[in-house]
């Protein structure tokens, strides 16, 4: 992601300064995604696509040039992540003007202490493996097979709980909240 949100950043240009006045992140944790140093989370890529006024998956994108339809083959995906952070790989990359946002997550083992919230709804499926989503007050264990669907306002994390990193599809409909 860290060559395209600068790459984007500066197509829309913006310093880091007003990406992150405009997102509400540091200017600092900016720079270090762009620099490939940090991974942001899936809360975090919909608050800077929404900034740059684009499409979360064109933030992950090789391509500029967006389509109506795209194969991601299992192949070419990276395999198993050798670093214990979680591992967001989106995919319909290039698809233009979606309304859903699909990823392939590997959650770390690790316990989050942070919760993370969003605007839209979020579906969770689980690929391989087994996972634990908590919310307050609620911890939900999810096998292979196995899926979850919640407004994603709600607070939540997720962590790999099973031998082998668990594998998810993960699919956020990023829309604004209707206004009362």
């Amino acid at each position: 992601m860290a060559a395209y949100l600068r790459a984007h950043r500066k197509r829309a240009d913006l310093t880091l300064d007003a990406l992150a006045e405009r997102t509400g992140l540091t200017k600092s944790y900016l720079s270090k995604i762009e620099r490939g140093l940090s991974t942001p989370s899936i809360a975090v890529a919909l608050k800077i696509a929404r900034a740059l006024n684009t499409d979360v998956g064109q933030l992950f994108s090789e391509d500029p040039d967006p389509t109506l339809m795209q194969v991601d083959r299992a192949a070419e995906r990276m395999d198993e992540p050798k670093a214990p952070a979680a591992h967001y790989l989106a995919i319909a990359t290039n698809v233009a003007r979606k309304t859903m946002q699909p990823f392939v997550v590997r959650p770390t083992t690790e316990p989050d202490t942070k919760y993370l919230e969003h605007s839209g709804d979020e579906f969770v499926f689980v690929h391989s493996g087994s996972v634990e989503i908590a919310v307050p007050g609620e911890h939900i264990v999810l096998h292979a097979g196995d899926s979850l669907y919640f407004a994603a306002t709600t607070p939540h994390r997720i962590r790999s709980i099973s031998a082998r990193r668990a594998e998810l599809i993960v699919v956020v409909g990023d829309r604004e909240p209707i206004a009362d």
